[in-house]
């Protein structure tokens, strides 16, 4: 079974990291996410970097967790080159159940705790990597968790993790 919400949480607190979620309407896409975090900003929540996290599958098989600022304009068919793998291509739906223990719009980092076998190659951007704060889905799209940037960093090395930190954003057109 996948991790729920709160057993993230604990594992968390278990770890000393430090972490604030905000419960809001469910958010499929970023234009989604923004249009729900316009409301709640001036609310005084959910500060610091958003971010796009791309599920990606390579002809050659392997899987990769791509995590850059929401805004970034990401070309697959030059981030191979980037990654050195193969052609990209997103991972279908039945594989992200399998592998993350989520569904597609629920994309995050946290879903890492669900890759026991470790399958994942986990990239996340320098420039968003700037950012003090991130915020990412709690492994559901009707909350968002806000995450110290070094927080992020201890949570991946926990679950057995190392992450790259790419600049990737020299991939837009």
């Amino acid at each position: 079974m996948p991790t729920t919400r709160s057993e993230l949480f604990d594992f968390l607190d278990k770890h000393h990291i430090d972490h604030k979620t905000v419960e809001h309407d469910a958010a499929h896409t970023v234009e989604q996410a923004q249009t729900i975090r316009t409301a709640l900003t001036h609310q005084g929540a959910l500060a610091g970097g958003h971010a796009k996290n791309l599920f990606l599958k390579c002809k050659k098989g392997s899987l990769w967790l791509v995590v850059v600022q929401e805004d970034a304009p990401i070309r697959l068919n030059h981030l191979h080159k980037l990654l050195g793998c193969g052609r990209l291509s997103f991972g279908s739906r039945e594989l992200m159940e399998e592998v993350l223990g989520i569904s597609p719009g629920s994309v995050t980092p946290f879903a890492l705790i669900n890759d026991k076998a470790q399958r994942i190659t986990l990239v996340l951007d320098e420039q968003l990597m700037k950012e003090q704060m991130l915020n990412f889905h709690p492994l559901d799209n009707r909350a968002t968790t806000t995450i110290s940037r070094e927080g992020l960093i201890e949570f991946v090395k926990q679950c057995g993790f190392a992450p790259k930190i790419m600049k990737l954003q020299q991939n837009s057109p």
